[in-house]
């Protein structure tokens, strides 16, 4: 972890870093190898999804519609997949059944749509009733039908948009063979209330809400593979130390509290084992505990800090981390148990790893040009482990950490800095089509994508 310059690798920088970092970012085109690694190398299936048809004329119709419809464009086509055909092209038709779809309109010029997603809602008594269809408009009217869902909430925005999100991801799974992210949770800090506080919104950036009301500073909000509980870091009256959230319950739970300052925890992809820092000898070093915090043991001894611990969760079988044992701060990796540590970066400043869920690449923010006067900043860049072949993904647009892979391994979010402000974006992961998802508020910081 570091700080603005000048930035000396110690103890106070880390504290200074992990509280108050911001870094830089921007978009080129990524090498093939990382493509064909993220599943992103492959022609775009064009799909259309036409406006749902209100089935109802309850006076909360509108509403619903328009977050529907919204909502499911806008999964389609944050999904890396699909070629989403614009709003502007597609047929002015609302059909609400099979009865009612022209195909031919919709794979005509200018659609071209290969598939085309449609259906109707229908709120009535304070119920929400959806149904979703998704046709191959290429078998003409020969079993065109590739889904048909019926789905059932309440008559809210946020259950429609819960809908929304769902039609999505059984659409990429069956399209794209792979689970989606449209019901997947970003975990975060926010100053909006004047304390650095944990929060928790949806993939896409809406929903957003505070989950911790300490009056402090808390930080590095790592979320349980079960989704249950978040660990993260807070200061209290006896310094630095972990503590839990249990979103089950709503409320902090016990976990204990080992002295020294304890930092960055990070779940296992089995959700068994935890890994953070700890100062407790004096020296920021790895260790490894239970989920509950018991039976810690350490696993570097190493003159120089070792922070930022982060599973390969494929394998549960090794850890990524950042060490200032050659001065300043390098990525390492190693086995679980400590053993064969090799390094990954080959100079400049390198911090905040994150582990694909394929276990085949690392992502982390990389200023390459580091030093006095130089014109080098912080950037985003991803990392073949085997290989150690790497590709900048962000450039020139402000400073870029902490970034985390989603759990399709097609997508990494992370913080920017710009002019002053910080905010949570998102992009693919070969660097485009980058969104940004939080706006204003004070700063927002320190994302970490959900497991599922």
């Amino acid at each position: 972890m570091i700080a603005s310059s000048p930035r000396k690798f110690t103890v106070l920088r880390i504290f200074l870093f992990l509280a108050f970092l911001a870094v830089p970012l921007a978009g080129v085109r990524a090498q093939d190898w990382v493509r064909t690694g993220t599943n992103l190398g492959v022609s775009k299936i064009r799909i259309a999804a036409a406006d749902f048809k209100a089935a109802s004329a309850d006076p909360q119709t509108g509403g619903l519609k328009s977050a529907f419809d919204q909502t499911l464009y806008n999964d389609l086509r944050y999904a890396g997949i699909f070629d989403v055909v614009s709003k502007s092209m597609i047929p002015n038709a609302t059909p609400g059944s099979p009865q009612e779809i022209k195909m031919a309109d919709w794979s005509a010029t200018p659609a071209n749509a290969n598939y085309v997603a449609f259906g109707a809602l229908t709120p009535s008594g304070g119920r929400l009733a959806v149904q979703g269809y998704l046709y191959n408009t290429t078998q003409g009217q020969q079993n065109p039908q590739v889904l048909g869902k019926q789905y059932n909430g309440e008559a809210t925005v946020d259950s429609a948009r819960t809908i929304a999100h769902r039609f999505a991801d059984e659409i990429i799974q069956q399209l794209g063979g792979i689970a989606g992210i449209a019901e997947t949770k970003i975990y975060f800090v926010s100053s909006r209330t004047g304390n650095k506080e944990i929060s928790v919104m949806d993939y896409d950036g809406m929903n957003e809400r505070q989950l911790t009301h300490l009056g402090t500073v808390s930080l590095s909000p790592h979320v349980s593979p079960d989704n249950s509980r978040v660990a993260f870091a807070s200061l209290g009256k006896n310094g630095w130390s972990l503590r839990m959230f249990s979103l089950d319950l709503g409320r902090l739970t016990a976990f204990p509290a080992w002295g020294g300052m304890t930092l960055s925890p990070a779940w296992s992809s089995d959700g068994a084992k935890l890994a953070f820092s700890s100062g407790r000898t004096g020296d920021p070093e790895i260790y490894v505990s239970d989920a509950l915090g018991n039976g810690e043991r350490r696993l570097t001894a190493f003159r120089g800090p070792d922070v930022s611990p982060v599973w390969n969760p494929k394998t549960n079988s090794q850890l990524a981390w950042v060490s200032g044992r050659t001065k300043l701060p390098q990525i390492y990796i190693m086995d679980s148990d400590g053993a064969n540590i090799s390094r990954m970066t080959d100079g400049g400043y390198a911090i905040s790893p994150s582990w694909s869920p394929s276990g085949q690449f690392l992502t982390f923010a990389w200023d390459r040009k580091y030093g006095p006067g130089a014109p080098g900043g912080y950037d985003i860049y991803v990392m073949d482990i085997a290989s150690k072949r790497w590709t900048q993904l962000t450039h020139d647009s402000g400073a870029n950490d902490f970034p985390s892979w989603s759990p399709d391994s097609r997508h990494i979010v992370f913080q920017r800095e710009q002019n002053g402000h910080t905010e949570i974006w998102m992009m693919l992961a070969d660097g485009t089509d980058q969104q940004q998802l939080t706006h204003g508020g004070g700063s927002n910081t320190m994302p970490n994508w959900s497991w599922k």
